[in-house]
């Protein structure tokens, strides 16, 4: 039927016979997640577009909207096209068409947004979708009111080897309705919503994320091997086993997004690393960040900034009751073992603590708690002050920058005003009759806490044994610390909360710089 539309049209003298050879061999074609309502990056950075053709052949993109820009031709090397536009400014819409020099064969995406680019990554805690949080009607309501707040979604595909484009694509770039919402990440879309709500231009939101996935998985080989963690060959096909094969979501869920162009990143992840090489998570989360920022500034061409500002959420709770340290030892690791970030070692980054927001009884599991309006406010919080170097956004909960041993009391002086309920657990100290490093055997006790100033603390350890010192202190270092907003200690009226923290115990120690 083509072959006589083609004679058909020919013989009318519609088209050369040439130019419908040239049309019915050739091939053109974006790749996957390039598609109508997409969300391009603004300016100052530039989006990169590319897509699949013919060898050897040249093809042009041509922007049309409030502004017009056309491409120099790009070369199809390797079955593959790739441009970077000149920057653009947040609005549109624009339409985007690729065409092939010498054919009139051309492809066209309409309805395009320029705004910020958010990655949103992690297991089952940043894919809990909308319709799970706590008065999801309510939220789901107000999705077609934010028509430039526009999600993505990649399909959850593993590969043994990097890929330069996803498998599949489970939600491609859309208009946002309740529907659509409805099965996308609640985090990530509260997180887009708050910051449109802040920013006033489109916000683009991809997920890519897998529940129950170790943060090895979404590594690549590079940044584990910085940790010692060699690469698995463990080839059993069980969902498990297959999770914990190194890189596996590195190579089909990351690595095909290098080349888009990206503001930041967000990331919810770390329950299954409780479980699964737990203390190498202080290396293999700061790694995987800096692999993260490399990768995406290489893959762009040097578009996508080399230290992207980077957000995640500390854990929340899992287990009431429990005395295991699984959880508060991740969300230490979570910070490079610094108790607080930004820090030298994970320079803009920025978390939402969310060890105050329990679920008891989540029909989820408790693991899986539905406040997340709460976290993605947080989150919120960090992204104006550390990547839109916002003035005055008070981002981050109390963090002691000087904790003095004196006889019987520990004194802990914070880096702003705090907001203090006392307590008799929440604070443990570590006691032993020699100066010597405590860990999770050691003896550690409850030390009760009164407040002796805005900005100080004052802990009691009564229930050490007399002769002993105390050696070491630490905060909520519980997987379950307190039910819901009632930590020990809040920012000035009880905004933000205290991060969990471990630290030794002696005159003059400064573990903390403002």
């Amino acid at each position: 039927m083509a072959r006589l539309l083609v004679l058909a049209l020919t013989l009318c003298g519609v088209f050369t016979l040439a130019a419908f050879t040239d049309t019915f061999v050739e091939s053109l074609s974006f790749a996957s997640y390039f598609s109508d309502h997409m969300v391009l990056q603004k300016s100052p950075e530039s989006a990169v577009l590319w897509g699949y053709g013919r060898e050897g052949r040249l093809v042009t993109v041509s922007l049309s909207g409030p502004v017009h820009q056309k491409t120099s031709p790009a070369t199809v090397t390797g079955g593959v096209w790739q441009v970077t536009l000149e920057p653009v400014e947040a609005g549109g819409p624009y339409s985007v068409t690729a065409s092939v020099q010498g054919s009139v064969l051309a492809l066209t995406l309409t309805d395009v947004l320029f705004g910020d680019v958010w990655l949103c990554g992690g297991q089952s805690n940043m894919a809990f979708k909308t319709d799970q949080i706590f008065n999801a009607s309510e939220e789901l309501a107000l999705a077609q009111t934010y028509p430039h707040v526009r999600p993505f979604m990649a399909s959850l595909k593993m590969s043994d080897t990097e890929l330069i484009d996803l498998i599949q694509v489970q939600l491609p770039w859309t208009v946002p309705t309740a529907g659509s919402v409805a099965e996308f990440s609640a985090v990530c879309w509260l997180f887009g919503r708050y910051m449109h709500d802040i920013l006033k231009y489109p916000v683009g939101l991809v997920e890519s994320c897998w529940g129950g996935t170790p943060v090895e998985a979404w590594s690549s080989a590079r940044a584990l091997e910085k940790c010692g963690l060699q690469q698995s060959t463990d080839g059993t096909s069980s969902r498990r086993n297959a999770w914990e094969r190194n890189s596996v979501l590195w190579n089909s869920m990351i690595h095909p997004l290098l080349k888009m162009t990206i503001k930041g990143a967000i990331w919810y992840q770390g329950e299954s690393n409780s479980m699964y090489h737990q203390d190498e998570y202080k290396c293999s989360f700061p790694a995987m960040v800096d692999d993260w920022r490399t990768a995406f500034h290489e893959g762009s061409g040097g578009q996508t900034a080399s230290d992207f500002p980077f957000g995640f959420v500390q854990l929340s709770t899992f287990q009431k009751g429990s005395t295991g340290d699984a959880f508060p030892n991740i969300r230490w690791h979570q910070t490079a073992d610094m108790g607080y970030v930004p820090n030298p070692l994970m320079p803009r980054t920025f978390m939402a603590v969310a060890m105050d927001l329990p679920d008891e009884t989540s029909p989820f599991g408790t693991i899986h708690p539905r406040y997340k309006r709460d976290v993605a406010h947080r989150l919120t919080l960090g992204a104006r002050a550390v990547a839109y170097n916002e003035k005055n956004v008070h981002f981050q909960g109390p963090f002691p920058k000087e904790i003095l041993s004196s006889g019987r009391h520990v004194n802990i002086t914070y880096d702003q005003t705090v907001s203090v309920t006392r307590s008799i657990n929440a604070f443990e100290v570590c006691c032993s009759g020699i100066q010597a490093p405590c860990g999770p055997q050691s003896l550690w006790v409850p030390a009760p806490v009164k407040q002796l100033s805005p900005t100080t603390v004052q802990l009691c350890s009564i229930f050490c044994p007399i002769a002993d010192k105390v050696v070491a202190v630490r905060y909520a270092w519980r997987d379950w610390p307190c039910d819901f907003k009632a930590c020990s200690i809040y920012s000035a009226g009880g905004l933000l909360p205290a991060p969990p923290f471990l630290s030794e115990c002696c005159p003059g120690n400064q573990n903390h710089t403002l």
